[in-house]
């Protein structure tokens, strides 16, 4: 197995660090935005730094053994659940308080006072953006396989073309939401 790494008990306190630093700034406490920085700044840190023993435990030392690449790749299969865990909760909340609105909040849905946003708008125009990057970074994925060159930058430029345009649509969007 590879040497004991610092890196997991930096990157807690760093996460530790941001997650306490954004509830004192979002609660306007002193000396909440600096440690919002630095809880950012830990975690930008850690990731260079870790990332780049990695490489250089698998590049030069040659200490990734099959034992430490499954670790790895198990570590990667836990966040990616973890993740699909985190948007199955928002998801449920979701539904959960539009489908069956709470008399918190007047037992109706969106809540009173509330100025909705029309989803046939922008919001769609993005929506069409983002899986229309996808389908054409799936497209130059196949290309690039395939040793097709000219169709991979295609693909790769209408991708970067439908980022730009749709990072540009979100920041309107925000912009102009009530």
């Amino acid at each position: 197995l590879v040497d004991p790494s610092p890196w997991p008990l930096v990157a807690s306190i760093g996460a530790l660090s941001l997650t306490f630093g954004g509830v004192m700034f979002m609660h306007n406490y002193s000396g909440g935005g600096q440690l919002l920085c630095l809880g950012i700044c830990t975690i930008l840190y850690v990731m260079m730094t870790w990332w780049r023993d990695i490489i250089r435990e698998a590049s030069f030392e040659g200490q990734h053994t099959f034992a430490v690449q499954e670790g790895l790749r198990l570590g990667m299969i836990l966040f990616i659940v973890s993740e699909v865990m985190f948007f199955f909760a928002f998801f449920w909340a979701f539904f959960t308080s539009s489908l069956a609105p709470v008399f918190n909040i007047g037992g109706v849905w969106p809540p009173a006072g509330l100025e909705v946003i029309s989803p046939w708008g922008l919001p769609l125009l993005n929506t069409v953006l983002l899986l229309s990057s996808g389908a054409t970074v799936t497209w130059a994925h196949h290309a690039i396989v395939g040793g097709l060159k000219q169709e991979a930058q295609t693909g790769l430029y209408l991708t970067l073309t439908f980022a730009i345009y749709f990072t540009t649509f979100q920041f309107l969007e925000y912009i102009e939401a009530p």
